[in-house]
């Protein structure tokens, strides 16, 4: 039997990158899977090929950053498949330049801190109401290794990464008894459209990309594929004693 067979699985971010192969990979493995984006036409294009595969989707138009977009979201879910069993909370954005606190533009604060932490949270609050009477389910949210440790030039990516990691480990704790597991996945530099087109220093740069690489101890980026095998993992029976964790996916990175 596969590992979501019957399993109602929630993606976001899932119109490319991480999402995207998250999303995939959840329908090979048997899962109903709800692709959203804010880009609905992206997550209609990875529908497409779950479809393709005879695998089970729907693809929604959210903006995770709209606290009504996120709710009605899970009341289609249920609508459509009756239930949400798990969750890969992958959207996110960073910031367009790279710039030290005082010379950052506070709008570019705004939008990071709207997305990444508040959106996240929105998450978190219509899947766990949702998951509390089904009985249970598991959440995996993409931060990064930048909720981990300090950020040079990207305060506001760095501050609502750290922010997830606190309402993680914070959801973790007040539903460890309810059958719902709560944790997130820390990756570092990954090939995804994110950071090649939202960090214009990768993207523009090659000197910049290569010390990226060289960050990590394995001298490569990750794959979207690499990331989405842990959310699986943590979305899966495989990982049930396992809540409030942080996991690296960062090349030795951060040893």
């Amino acid at each position: 039997m596969k590992r979501f067979e019957n399993k109602v699985c929630y993606v976001t971010g899932a119109g490319s990158g991480i999402g995207k192969a998250t999303a995939l990979s959840f329908a090979k493995e048997g899962g109903k899977v709800v692709c959203c984006d804010i880009n609905k036409q992206n997550a209609e294009e990875t529908v497409s090929e779950i479809l393709k595969s005879n695998g089970i989707a729907i693809a929604l138009g959210v903006n995770i950053a709209s606290k009504e977009e996120v709710e009605n979201s899970i009341i289609k879910t249920v609508e459509v498949f009756g239930r949400l069993d798990c969750a890969a909370n992958c959207a996110g954005i960073a910031g367009p330049v790279s710039l030290k606190i005082h010379e950052y533009p506070e709008e570019y604060w705004k939008q990071q801190i709207a997305v990444n932490l508040t959106g996240n949270w929105y998450l978190l609050k219509y899947q766990i109401a949702q998951m509390l009477k089904n009985g249970g389910g598991y959440i995996a949210i993409l931060s990064s290794a930048a909720g981990l440790i300090g950020q040079p030039e990207n305060s506001p990516y760095a501050a609502s990464k750290h922010g997830i990691e606190g309402m993680m480990k914070t959801a973790a704790i007040e539903y460890a008894t309810q059958n719902i597991r709560v944790n997130s996945i820390c990756p570092t530099a990954i090939e995804t459209p994110m950071i090649m087109q939202g960090r214009r220093k990768l993207a523009e740069n090659e000197e910049a990309k290569q010390q990226a690489i060289n960050f990590q101890r394995m001298k490569r980026m990750g794959t979207p594929q690499e990331v989405a095998d842990v959310a699986l993992w943590l979305c899966s029976d495989q990982s049930s004693f396992i809540t409030g964790s942080s996991i690296k996916a960062d090349g030795g990175a951060l040893c």
